[in-house]
């Protein structure tokens, strides 16, 4: 089915539309529940304001993505890995990244300096 410049409410239940390309969407307010989108690609896709809930995003890859004011909380970040970003301002349990790294730091080149 195609449908092009149709300006419609969709309400989808128990069906398969696996495949399907969506370009130039407006999806703004819409609720998407207990749904599947493994293996699914996203590209120049505004997100802002989302909220996601009991959700796996396990395996996620991120990059050039605006992530500024993500909160994150109860998840399990085993394994998360976070290069070339802007952490200006991050905290991890109210602790500053800037200040963490810099302890950090500080901490290895004083090891590296006793050796």
């Amino acid at each position: 089915m195609k449908l092009h410049r149709v300006k419609e409410r969709l309400n989808v239940h128990d069906s398969d539309i696996s495949g399907s390309v969506y370009d130039d969407v407006n999806m703004s307010g819409s609720t998407v529940g207990n749904v599947n989108l493994a293996g699914c690609s996203f590209k120049n896709v505004n997100m802002s304001g989302a909220a996601f809930e009991d959700a796996n995003l396990s395996g996620w890859k991120l990059n050039d993505v605006n992530l500024a004011g993500l909160k994150i909380a109860k998840a399990n970040l085993a394994g998360a890995s976070i290069t070339q970003g802007r952490m200006e301002g991050m905290t991890i349990e109210g602790i500053l990244v800037s200040d963490l790294l810099a302890a950090y730091r500080a901490s290895v080149s004083a090891e590296k300096q006793s050796e």
